[in-house]
C-alpha cells in the first residue's frame, strides 16, 4: 500500500451537456500543480476559469518533490505557502561524496530574514491536494472538471472552442484563451504540430522512493541533499539521497546506458541495490519510476490565444530542482498579464512578454540542467577526464569542489533588460525578483506581491501615483508604513530609495533621492506594455 492515500474526484455533468454555457474566459487543460495554480492566481484577480483533465485522483507518486524559496513565495500569495511550509522537510544543506568519501558541503541560505527556506521537499500529490482544496475557496470563480478530457481544439474569431470528452457523451466548450498546462506529453502541444527543441540524453536514472522508520542519513539526523559520484554502494555512477515527509525517502541511482526500463524498475533489481545504501535496516518500497535526461523547449510560448505554461512548454532534468520551480515561476509571470488583458486594462500584445520572460528563464534553466548532465554523464574523453580531475583534487583543493555539478539549484530568474523594465541600478535592479524581510508586523514579500506596489525605503515621500504605496522604515505617512526593527529591509534595499513593484515581486524600476509622479507613470505604463503617452491620454 502506498503511504499516501489515493481519493478518488467526482465526475460532475457540466451545463454544456444540457446545452447551458459556462462563460469562463479561461479554459485550462490539466489539474496538476500548473494548472491549479493558474486558476487559483486568476481567480484572485477576479478571473473566471475551467480545468480540465482526464484523470481524477492528484499524481501518482511523489514525481516533483523540492520546492525552492522562490516558488514557496509564489504559493504563498496563491495561498497554500504556509501550509505546505508545515507538512514539507526543510533543508539547506548539500553534502557532495566521491566514494564513501565527503569531500565538499554548502548551506544554500547562510543568512537569517526570510520566511521561507531555501527548500523543502514535498511531495507532489501533497501539493496537488492542497492547491486543489484552495481552488474550491472559490467556486464562483474556478469550475474544475475532471475525468474530461480535451480531445480537439480549434482558433476561432474570437477565441478558442474545445472538444471536451467526458463519461456521459462530448460537449463543445468555447474560451477566450486556452492554457495548456497538460505537461511534457501535452495533447495540445502535439495537436498542434509544435515540436521540441533541444537536447534528449540517453542516460537514464532509476527513482526508488522507499519508507523507513530509521532515517538513512544515520548520525546527521537531520534533512540535508546527499550526493554520490561512484560510490562503493553504486560503483561507477552516480546516486542521490533525499527526506521527504511521512518516513519516505527519495534515492535516484544512475542506470548503466541501455538498460532496461521495465527491468530496472522491478524490486528483485532494486530492493538489493536499496539494501546496499541502507544495509539491514527494514523498510518499504513506496514508488518507482525511471526517467530520462531531457533539456528541450518550445520555440514559441504563446501561439495565438493558446498558451502553453509548465512542462508543456519545457522539460528539463530532475536535477537541480528546476521543473516543477520553473513552471510555478510561469505561472506567476502569465497570472496577472492575463488578468489584465482581459480586464482591458493592458492591450492582448502584453502576453507576448510571458514568452520572452520565461522563454528566457527556461532557457537559463536548460543551460544549468544540461551542463549539471554533462558533467554527471560525460559524453567524451574530454569531459571525462575533466570530472575525473576535478573529483580527485576535490578531496583537498576547495578551488575544485566548486567545479564540481551535482545539480545547480533552482534560482530566481532575473528579467532584468527586458522591455517592461525601466533601466535603473539598486541593490535589486530592476528586473530581478524582491527578496524578502522581516518586519515589525509581518514579511516584506506579501505586502508587495499581488498588486503593482510602490514601496519606499527610509527617508524617501511615495507619491500617490495610482499604484499601492507600501513605507518601510517610515512613519506619519498617508499610507501603510511598517518598521524595520532587524534591519533586514534597509540593509538589503538600501535607504532613500523606492521601487515600483510587479505583481509578479519583479522590481519593474528604482527611484532614489525622490519619486518623481511623470517618471513613475511612465515607468508603470512601460510595466504594463503600454507607451505613457498613452497612458496619460
Amino acid at each position: 500500500m502506498p503511504a499516501y492515500s489515493y481519493a478518488p474526484q467526482p465526475f460532475v455533468r457540466p451545463p454544456e451537456l444540457d446545452g447551458g454555457t459556462t462563460g469562463a474566459p479561461v479554459a485550462i487543460v490539466g489539474a496538476g500543480p500548473i494548472g491549479l495554480a493558474m486558476a487559483i492566481d486568476l481567480a484572485l484577480q477576479g478571473i473566471r476559469s475551467v480545468v480540465l483533465d482526464d484523470n481524477n485522483v492528484v499524481s501518482v507518486g511523489s514525481r516533483a518533490i523540492c520546492w525552492a524559496k522562490r516558488t514557496l513565495e509564489i504559493f504563498d500569495r496563491l495561498g497554500v505557502g504556509e501550509r505546505m511550509l508545515e507538512k514539507g522537510v526543510t533543508w539547506k544543506v548539500g553534502r557532495l561524496f566521491h566514494g564513501d568519501e565527503e569531500v565538499y558541503s554548502f548551506d544554500l541560505l547562510p543568512e537569517d530574514g526570510h520566511k521561507y527556506p531555501a527548500f523543502i521537499n514535498l511531495q507532489q500529490y501533497y501539493v496537488e491536494q492542497y492547491l486543489l482544496e484552495r481552488a474550491r475557496e472559490f467556486p464562483e470563480l474556478i469550475d474544475i472538471r475532471f475525468l474530461s478530457k480535451v480531445v480537439d481544439h480549434a482558433a476561432c474569431v474570437d477565441g478558442v472552442r474545445l472538444t471536451v470528452e467526458t463519461p456521459e457523451g462530448t460537449y463543445e466548450l468555447a474560451a477566450d484563451w486556452l492554457l495548456a498546462c497538460d505537461g511534457a506529453k501535452s495533447a495540445t502541444r502535439e495537436r498542434m504540430g509544435l515540436d521540441f527543441s533541444g537536447q534528449t540524453f540517453e542516460e537514464q536514472f532509476l527513482i526508488a522512493d522507499i519508507e523507513m522508520d530509521e532515517s538513512p542519513f544515520g548520525d546527521h539526523g537531520i534533512a540535508e541533499r546527499w550526493f554520490w559520484f561512484d560510490p562503493t554502494f553504486h560503483p561507477g555512477k552516480s546516486a542521490l539521497l533525499h527526506a521527504q515527509p511521512d518516513n519516505i525517502y527519495r534515492i535516484d541511482l544512475q542506470l548503466d546506458l541501455g538498460a532496461d526500463a521495465k527491468v530496472e524498475a522491478s524490486e528483485a533489481m532494486v530492493i538489493p541495490r536499496i539494501r546496499a545504501i541502507v544495509g539491514d535496516k527494514p523498510f518499504r518500497l513506496d514508488w518507482l519510476s525511471v526517467y530520462k535526461f531531457r533539456c528541450i523547449k518550445l520555440d514559441r510560448f504563446v501561439h495565438g490565444r493558446v498558451a502553453f505554461v509548465g512542462d508543456s512548454a519545457h522539460v528539463v532534468s530532475p536535477f537541480g530542482a528546476r521543473g516543477g520551480n520553473g513552471g510555478i515561476q510561469d505561472v506567476d509571470n502569465l497570472g496577472w498579464k492575463l488578468a489584465a488583458v482581459l480586464k482591458g486594462e493592458a492591450d492582448e500584445a502584453l502576453i507576448e512578454s510571458y514568452h520572452e520572460e520565461r522563454s528566457h528563464g527556461s532557457a537559463e534553466n536548460i543551460l544549468n540542467s544540461a551542463r549539471s548532465t554533462n558533467f554527471m554523464t560525460p559524453k567524451t574523453e574530454i569531459e571525462a577526464l575533466f570530472r575525473r580531475e576535478t573529483l580527485r583534487m576535490a578531496h583537498d583543493q576547495p578551488f575544485a569542489r566548486r567545479l564540481i555539478n551535482s545539480g545547480r539549484l533552482s534560482v530566481p530568474c532575473s528579467l532584468e533588460g527586458f522591455a517592461l523594465q525601466t533601466p535603473g541600478e539598486g541593490l535589486v535592479r530592476p528586473g530581478q525578483p524582491m527578496v524578502d524581510a522581516p518586519l515589525g508586523n509581518g514579511w516584506l514579500l506579501p505586502l508587495v506581491q499581488g498588486d503593482f506596489t510602490l514601496v519606499g525605503f527610509g527617508e524617501i515621500e511615495l507619491p500617490d501615483g495610482g499604484v499601492r504605496r507600501i513605507g518601510i522604515g517610515q512613519s506619519g505617512k498617508g499610507y501603510p508604513t511598517h518598521d524595520d526593527r532587524a534591519g533586514y529591509a534597509l540593509q538589503r534595499y538600501g535607504t532613500g530609495v523606492a521601487y515600483l513593484v510587479r505583481p509578479d515581486g519583479h522590481a519593474a524600476a528604482v527611484f532614489h533621492g525622490e519619486v518623481n509622479e511623470p517618471a513613475l507613470k511612465e515607468a508603470l505604463a512601460r510595466a504594463m506594455g503600454r507607451s505613457c503617452e498613452r497612458e496619460m491620454a
